[in-house]
Parts: C-alpha cells; sequence; structure tokens
C-alpha cells in the first residue's frame, strides 16, 4: 500500500512509501483527502522517509493536500523526505506552504 494513515487527537499521519508518480498519486490522494473529510484535522503530516521517487505528480499531491488544509484552517507538515526528493521540493518553492522537517516530532512519532 502506498500510503498508510494513523490519526492522533487533531494530526492525521499519512507515510508515504515507493513511486510517486502519476500512476500512484491518485488513489494516494483520494484516500487522504477521503480521511481529511472525515476527520478535519487540524494538521496533515505526510511521511516521506518511504518515498524511493517522485515526479511532478508529487509536487501536485503536496499543492493540492496544502490546499485542502488550508481550507479547513489547517497546516501540512512534511516529514523525512530523502535527500534528493527535499531538493525538487525546495526547488519547486513548497516550504512556502508546508514546513520540510527531518523527524516527526515526538507527538507524532507515537502515533
Amino acid at each position: 500500500m502506498p500510503v498508510a494513515m494513523q490519526s492522533e487527537n487533531s494530526c492525521l499521519v499519512a507515510s508515504l512509501s515507493g513511486e510517486l508518480d502519476h500512476h500512484s498519486v491518485r488513489l494516494i490522494r483520494e484516500e487522504i483527502d477521503t480521511a481529511i473529510a472525515e476527520q478535519h484535522p487540524s494538521q496533515l503530516a505526510l511521511d516521506f522517509s518511504g518515498v524511493t521517487f517522485m515526479d511532478s505528480s508529487g509536487i501536485g499531491l503536496i499543492l493540492g493536500r496544502c490546499k485542502v488544509m488550508g481550507g479547513i484552517g489547517g497546516t501540512t507538515t512534511i516529514y523525512s523526505p530523502p535527500p534528493h526528493i527535499k531538493r525538487v521540493m525546495r526547488l519547486s518553492g513548497i516550504e512556502r506552504l508546508a514546513k520540510i522537517e527531518s523527524t516527526p516530532s515526538r507527538k507524532e512519532q507515537s502515533n
């Protein structure tokens, strides 16, 4: 499964894995959006530690989730992207919309 989700309090953690390309992103987007609609979290944490490849579809996935979360007054944080993916994120300007952090906070690690 390319995405596994957990929630605690008002934080939804989506742990992504494998390749984020046009073949996989549609299903991941649908799963995350469904969870957001059902749970109304105040924070979405995208865990990229298991992602091996990301193209522009992955950037679109992030931008769309930032927009969805902003629409409900929430925030988006990206955790543990591999160096080559973090570079793509920074070049695309994702940091203007979502924080990029090396590791989840202690609270999110307990999920």
